[in-house]
């Protein structure tokens, strides 16, 4: 591709870094920067550049957050007693947009992946346990992915957790609503029919 500029090729082979963006998305982009005042453009590079240097990680659970702290632990709404662990600070965000869960949180930072060389000892599984033996923490919900490593990872911490006797259940998995079985995985339709639910 042959750019005008070479700070518009620059920009773009940057911008092209981001997940899901290829060069010809890039370069839109780019060019809609330029067509907005230089205040527009410097306002997203003045957040960009605040987002870098001040976000840091809840000591208590690992999520992104503005302080030390994070919102969600320090809410005295929250069930204490609750803690619901995932992989990512992106699926507490997809949990928070339910409106279902008024638990806490604790974010691994990964699943175990031998493949990609990711092992318990990259991830939060001790400050996990410690919150559990520290805390009157009732129950433990593991909503990790339903992939050979999530499930790995869900039956370690399991493991790890059993001296401990708190309750440790596992997000349900199934048949999403709307769909046909016949475009269903053998597996999703096994665990279905293992996990099923009386009907009321």
């Amino acid at each position: 591709m042959n750019y005008p500029s070479k700070l518009v090729e620059d920009a773009v082979n940057e911008m092209a870094k981001l997940p899901s963006i290829g060069k010809k998305t890039a370069l839109r982009l780019i060019l809609h920067l330029l067509k907005q005042n230089e205040v527009a453009t410097e306002s997203l590079a003045d957040a960009l550049l605040k987002l870098r240097r001040q976000i840091c990680y809840c000591k208590q659970c690992h999520s992104i957050a503005d302080q030390e702290i994070c919102s969600v632990c320090k809410s005295h709404s929250r069930e204490k007693e609750l803690i619901c662990v995932v992989e990512d600070t992106k699926d507490v965000l997809t949990i928070e947009n339910t409106n279902q869960y008024r638990g806490l949180y604790h974010v691994l930072g990964g699943i175990i992946s031998p493949m990609h060389g990711s092992g318990p000892d990259q991830l939060n599984i001790e400050s996990l346990v410690r919150r559990v033996k520290e805390g009157n923490v009732k129950e433990v919900i593991l909503a990790l992915p339903s992939t050979m490593d999530g499930e790995t990872t869900s039956f370690y911490l399991a493991k790890k957790l059993k001296e401990s006797e708190v309750k440790v259940t596992s997000i349900a998995r199934g048949i999403p609503l709307g769909s046909d079985l016949e475009y269903m995985d053998e597996l999703t339709i096994g665990r279905s029919i293992l996990r099923r639910t009386s009907y009321e």
